[in-house]
Order: structure tokens, then sequence, then C-alpha cells
């Protein structure tokens, strides 16, 4: 028994004491409570134990949405498989399987978890290989680029073996004597701990972020309280202990963050300071799953551990408004997990080495439109946007670019590929999109609709949840629509954030370029291409994610719309509303800001 939610029954000439790196057994069972269990596998000591026949079972399996199935990882000299999944509803889920040749443990493992989730790394045009001595760190989670080796560390003198080392006691990786063009084989070696590297603390989104939470918000909602005692720490709510861990742990299990669901803040009156990278990374972990944290007596040496962008957000008086305090949430994810994530985090901690590893996944915007007047605003907004590396792909459909409409391009602050497609070209929408696409260089493909309204940070939002899903996917809901009829501006119940669901707006999605082109491609209809390309993934076997609904107001016109429930429909069931439009920064309506104290 290696953790209370976690088992293991190994052949008997292998005893458990001695499972770890270098021990070879013919057969192996895990049995693990949850997902989140199976997942300590992957930094524990026995990932290196060699096996040649592993059976895994999850105890409690959900399939994340609908009918979805997963498949098997890639695994060398795989023999057979076998995979049984409940019927309907939660239950007992297994794979069995056999290798020809013994396989590390973390790597079958890495083989069996697309089974049961989507594993998707973001797309990029280039990426380090990690290889890691001994036991990898919990935040390194379940890349299929990272390596675990014991011992002496392989070399090659056709191709550089490692780029990045991550070893525990920062032992430099040449050997001794090694002479200059021998050193130039290996990349960097960076001294790992648990909580991070070089003082930063690092999270894994697998363990971290949490999907299916959001909310509740308002000062109304209940208050619990985070309380550091040595080297443990505890969230008590209003009725008692509600979820407790060590500073050296790394992981927020579904069922302690289940705990939280009613929660609204979780206010930390003061921090000790005796493990200060242990607590720090307490608090990014909470801020990652999206409950709001509330620390405002943060020591300098726990605050330095915190990013930059999050501290602020973590140390400021709470707002007193629900929407502003819905915002504070999602900006203290936000920050969380793009300041502390592994997949940025650590490439940033390696830019000594490799420069261009720091740059996220580039991104492909596609305007695709027939009305010059929208072209402008549209223009602007996508200027506006904080990702960093990001392109306008302006596709005219059935048009053709004025002067001033010239000069606006030559003048955009942001790369622009100008696809002009006249009224004599007898093209369809989607034949449109598709050519506009094929124009993109994007790693990342997102779709803005000329007539609606996209806060500052909407892309990021939607890589970010590329980033936490793994879904083929992602995208916001239409939860804010402004009616032109009115003039008012509706907030409507729209299904649940942070969640997989059937459906997104068509002006928020986000594919990558390989993920797009593999399922075929946009449908060459003269209408309804969102739906279409929705339909297209799910009938691959991908899925598709809703991330929050900030930032981006869908805009329900008189005419022009393919579906038209009418007015009524909008009206229903929905919840605030606003004359005109909610001014606001999040929404790029307005100056508002958050009061940080």
């Amino acid at each position: 028994m290696w953790r209370a939610r976690l088992s293991v029954i190994e052949s008997p000439d292998s005893p458990a004491p001695f499972l770890g790196a270098g021990t070879s057994i013919n057969s192996m069972c895990v049995s693990a409570a949850s997902l989140a269990d199976l997942r300590v596998l992957l930094d524990h000591p026995a990932g290196g134990t060699m096996v040649r026949a592993l059976t895994v079972f999850v105890e409690r399996w959900q399939n994340p949405e609908g009918t979805w199935s997963g498949r098997l990882g890639a695994l060398p000299h795989l023999l057979s498989h076998r995979i049984r999944l409940p019927a309907a509803g939660p239950g007992r889920a297994g794979v069995a399987l056999e290798v020809r040749r013994p396989a590390p443990l973390r790597q079958l493992i890495m083989a069996v978890l697309p089974v049961f989730t989507s594993v998707r790394p973001l797309p990029r045009a280039v990426s380090a290989d990690i290889t890691v001595q001994d036991v990898a760190p919990p935040w390194v989670g379940s890349t299929a680029n990272v390596a675990v080796v014991s011992g002496t560390l392989p070399t090659d003198d056709d191709i550089r073996p490692h780029d990045l080392v991550l070893s525990s006691d920062g032992t430099p990786l040449p050997p001794d004597g090694a002479s200059t063009a021998q050193e130039l084989l290996f990349g960097g070696v960076i001294q790992a701990g648990t909580a991070g590297v070089g003082g930063t603390v690092l999270v894994d989104v697998e363990h971290s972020a949490c999907i299916g939470r959001y909310g509740p918000f308002g000062p109304a909602t209940p208050v619990a309280g985070l309380v550091f005692a040595g080297d443990d720490w505890r969230i008590d709510g209003p009725d008692g202990p509600l979820v407790s861990g060590r500073t050296d742990g790394q992981r927020l299990a579904p069922e302690e963050i289940a705990a939280l669901a009613k929660i609204g803040v979780v206010r930390c009156a003061s921090v000790p300071c005796i493990y200060p990278a242990g607590e720090a990374a307490v608090l990014v972990r909470l801020a990652a799953a999206g409950v709001l944290v509330h620390a405002p007596d943060l020591r300098p040496p726990v605050a330095a551990h915190l990013a930059d962008e999050l501290r602020p957000l973590v140390v400021g008086e709470l707002p007193t408004d629900d929407l502003e305090w819905e915002v504070r949430a999602v900006r203290q994810r936000r920050a969380a997990l793009r300041q502390h994530a592994t997949a940025f985090a650590l490439p940033r901690l390696a830019r000594d080495t490799f420069p261009a590893l720091v740059a996220p996944p580039s991104v492909s915007v596609l305007l695709v439109t027939r009305r010059l007047e929208h072209v402008a605003s549209t223009v602007a907004a996508i200027e506006r946007q904080t990702y960093p590396d990001l392109e306008i792909v302006l596709c005219l459909h059935g048009a053709h670019p004025s002067a001033e409409l010239l000069g606006q391009v030559a003048r955009c602050s942001r790369p622009v590929e100008l696809v002009a497609i006249g009224p004599e070209q007898r093209f369809g929408f989607g034949e449109a999109i598709g050519r506009a696409t094929a124009r993109a260089r994007g790693s990342l493909i997102t779709k803005f609709d000329d007539d609606d309204n996209y806060g500052p940070e909407h892309v990021w939002d939607l890589v970010l949840a590329r980033l936490v899903s793994g879904a083929t996917l992602v995208g916001k809901a239409a939860e804010f629509v402004h009616l032109h009829a009115l003039d008012t501006t509706v907030r409507r119940q729209n299904g649940r954030a942070e969640h997989y669901a059937g459906v997104v707006a068509g002006g928020t999605m986000l594919i990558s370029r390989g993920d797009l082109e593999e399922v075929g491609g946009w449908r060459p209809v003269p209408r309804s291409i969102d739906r279409g390309l929705i339909s297209r993934v799910t009938r691959s076997g991908g899925l598709v994610y809703r991330t929050h609904p900030l930032g981006y107001i869908y805009h329900r016109r008189a005419a022009g719309h393919t579906w038209d429930p009418g007015l009524e429909y909008f009206l229903r069931d929905n919840g605030p509303q606003w004359p005109g439009l909610p001014r606001h920064s999040e929404f790029g309506t307005g100056v508002a800001e958050l009061p940080l104290g």
C-alpha cells in the first residue's frame, strides 16, 4: 500500500519493499480509487520498476463527456491489451496490457491514461526533451517528452540525448574531465525540488487545475479558513474541516475540490513562513483550481514565490460586487496557470539555454467577413489581445479591400495576412474560412466573429482552457448576450463553465491546426460551419470543453442569424441585465478594474 487510496499487487518474486528503479517483475496489478490516484505513479519511486504485464483498475471512473471513448497511448512492443469500461454512469474501469519487453511502470501508466481521460499537451513548433534522474518531480506530469532514468545518464555522439535534465541534487551532467565538445551535447541542468525550480513554484495542471469547478461567487457565499501548522495545512469550513494536506504535496484530489464546491472564498489570516516555498505552493494550487484565495498578511519570503501577476490578486481587498468577485477568481486562476503551470514556467526557467522555448504556442485569429464596416473595430479588439504570439488572418468574403482598409492593415501592430475572395468567386462560407485557414501560420487557430465583443484576455483564456482540458476544441458559452432590439445585455444560464460540453459559441472556438486538418477541416457549407466542425470533432473521438464566460459578449441582431428562436428565448431564465453593454475591462467595453487594495 503506497497511499491510502492506491494499492498494488505484485508478483511473488518481487516483494513491495524492493519496488523501484532497476527492479524487474513479470506482472503487476494496480488498483486506484480515482484517476488522480493513478497519476501518483508518475512521480512515485516505483515508476522505474520494469514490468511486462500490467492490469490497472480505476474504481471510480466516469466518462468525461457523453459517448467519448479514449484509446491506449503509444507503447513500443505492445502484444495485447483489453479495455473494460462501465456500461453507464460512474463505475469501475480497467485496462490490461502485455508488452514483449519489460518497460518502466511510468511508461505503461502514461500509455493507459489516455484511455480514461484526454492527455494532449499544447502544440508547439519547438520544445525540449526533458530527462529526470531517478524520480520525476510531481509537477512534471504526463508530458510525452519526459523520460525518467536511473543511474548514469545515456550519451549519444550523433545527437544531444537530453535537452533539459532535472536533477534533484544539481549534479553537473557531463562526466568529470569532459571536453568542451562533449559538454555541448547537453543542453542544461536544472536543480529541481518538490515545490519547483530555482525558487519558482510550479504546478502540474493535471493535478491542480480542477475541471468542473466554477464558483460560487459573491460576498454572501460561505467562507473557509486556510490554516498552516508546521508542514501540514487544512481548510476549515463553516461546519468543520474540509481539506487537509502537506506543504510538500502537489495534488488536490477530486473529492477534496468537491468539498470546496460551495465555498466562495478561502481566507488565510496568517502564513507562518516556516516552509515559504511549500506554503506558497498551496496558495498557487488553490488559485489554479479556481478557488478564490485571500491572504492579506503574506510575509515577503512567501510572497516572493508568487508571480508578480498573482500576488496582488491574493493579498488585495476582496470586492463587494458579485461580478467583480467572479472576475477576481478568474484572474487569480489565469495568473496561477500562465505564470506557474509547468508548461509555461519551465520553458521560462530554461530561457538562458533555449530562448526560443519561452514563447507560448502561436495563434492565428481567423476573421472572415462580408461587412467591411465591422472590420476596423474587430481588428482593434484582436490587436488589444494580451496574448504575445498572435497573427490575424483577415478574409474578405465577397468584397474587395478599400484603400482605407488597406491603410489600417498596414498600420496594424499584429501581423496580418489578407485574403480577398471577390464576389466573382462563388465560394460558400465554409470554403472561404477554409481558404483563410490555409493561409494561417499558427499552431492554434481561433475564430472571431465580426460583430461580437472580446475582452483583451480572451485568447489567453482559450489557450489555458486547452492546456487544462486537453480537449480537441475549446470555447466559451454565449452567456452574455446583447439584444440589439432592446439595447440590453442579459446573462443567460447556459450550461456549466469549466466543463466538457457538447457545444460552445462559434465565435470563440479554438483548435490546433493539426487537429482541424485531421478531422477534415471545415465543411464547404454556406452556413452552420461552427456546428459542422463540432460534429466532426466529436465523431472523430475528440472532446469539446467550455471555459468561463467572461470576456465574450454575443450580439443578437434583428436579422442575419442562421438560428432564430426569437427574443423570448434569450429573456427566459436569465440573470442580471445591463442597459447597453456591461462596462468592464474584462469584456473590452470599459475601464473598470478590480480594487486591489
